[in-house]
């Protein structure tokens, strides 16, 4: 083992076990003085906004004296922004010398924000420790974000609707990734959702994704999402097969809210065989996308009352089947998002948001930058000014050998 690789593996310890000792306010400073033991200056934390539109620095980050407060960095035109789009590495020269490397702060596939630093050389040992730097404090991040606000203050460009802060507390992470799968989810408007929720998760060998979209889009819309999302995950967590999962939720919300429902997709995907099973409680049918394809009413099957109604119409709740091929994408999305309509009328449409996933997903896109640029999309088309929720969940089916790491870009 070569002395930079001690070097950098002692700093990161001592990082981890003097953080164990402050809050999170003294991170910045920590990891200024670990980044210095190899070499390395003007370390800083950026993290991604709610919306993914820009990378916000973490307050008290290590610049140059001359230039104390980071920018705010566009995610779509940045070097910064780019690590984050595609993440991977990006090396370049410094303006004010010396080489500038920006890196992803990622959470398996999800991704938290970008680490930058300088230095005056980046060879291979100093990179593998910057790698490393990266993960622990996207580590730090995600365990320790739930005992401050500090974190989620920073990712916050305007206040929160409650309705809005109380969805979000239940919502997962946007993205997940296991062997066969890749799941990754968008909602908007962030700051003032109230009706729609996502849910997705890995147990065993099943991928489980969930849709919601409730009556209304006020505080107590937010609350029928937010207990119909418990229901779920407390079926779920429970053993229960997708028709008694349905069949709780249905009865929860008929019980506790007479006078809302509640539209709904709950889907399991067996991720050995990829077979797709779901139930479908009043909602927009899954859209299947199959070599670069839209394959139109693949997954339509006869209305279901929504969730809340099944009690009193007595309807019975049916489990639907459909095997799937390999790199298939489901698409489950909200009204929201096919009836946004731009200033002159205009709806985005079924066909456009096809059209734009099958796109994206040709030149080569990973699925969760795919909806991130997507979502963005609509919100232009409706002037930023959505009328209504607007949420998408996308999970491709990916058997076979993992694509192979990316390697640093050197410019």
């Amino acid at each position: 083992m070569d002395e930079m690789t001690i070097v950098g593996f002692r700093a990161l310890d001592d990082l981890l076990h003097e953080f164990e000792q402050v809050g999170l306010g003294e991170l910045p400073e920590l990891t200024s003085r670990c980044a210095a033991r190899l070499g390395l200056r003007d370390v800083t934390i950026y993290l991604a906004d709610v919306q993914q539109d820009v990378l916000i620095p973490m307050p008290g980050s290590g610049t140059p004296e001359d230039d104390p407060e980071p920018p705010v960095l566009d995610i779509d035109d940045s070097l910064a922004g780019w690590s984050y789009r595609t993440a991977s590495l990006r090396v370049t020269e410094a303006e004010t010398g010396g080489l500038q490397l920006w890196t992803p702060m990622m959470d398996g596939v999800e991704r938290m924000g970008v680490l930058g630093l300088r230095g005056d050389r980046l060879d291979a040992p100093t990179l593998r420790f910057c790698r490393s730097f990266a993960t622990l404090l996207t580590l730090i991040v995600v365990s320790k974000g739930s005992h401050s606000d500090i974190f989620t203050g920073v990712k916050r460009r305007e206040p929160m609707r409650l309705p809005a802060e109380m969805v979000w507390a239940f919502l997962p992470p946007r993205t997940l990734q296991a062997q066969n799968v890749l799941s990754t989810a968008v909602l908007e408007p962030a700051y003032s959702i109230g009706g729609d929720g996502f849910d997705h998760s890995l147990i065993d060998h099943t991928l489980h994704t969930t849709i919601l979209d409730s009556m209304g889009h006020d505080l107590k819309a937010g609350l029928t999402t937010s207990v119909a999302l418990a229901g779920c995950r407390n079926a779920r967590r429970s053993g229960a097969d997708l028709k008694d999962l349905t069949g709780n939720v249905d009865d929860t919300l008929a019980a506790e809210f007479p006078d809302r429902y509640c539209t709904g997709v709950f889907t399991h995907l067996d991720l050995p065989t990829g077979e797709l099973t779901w139930t479908n409680a009043g909602h927009p049918p899954p859209l299947l996308i199959r070599d670069q394809r839209l394959m139109h009413g693949a997954l339509e099957r006869p209305p279901e009352s929504p969730l809340g109604l099944g009690t009193f119409t007595g309807h019975e709740r049916h489990v639907h089947h459909q095997q799937l091929q390999p790199r298939d994408r489901v698409l489950l999305y909200t009204d929201g998002v096919t009836e946004a309509r731009s200033d002159s009328g205009e709806m985005f449409g079924l066909d456009t948001f096809a059209d734009f996933i099958i796109r994206a997903t040709a030149a080569g896109e990973p699925a969760y930058e795919v909806l991130r640029r997507l979502i963005h999309s609509i919100l232009a088309h409706h002037n930023h000014q959505l009328s209504d929720d607007a949420t998408i969940v996308l999970f491709e089916w990916q058997p076979g050998p993992q694509l192979p790491p990316v390697t640093p870009v050197l410019l």
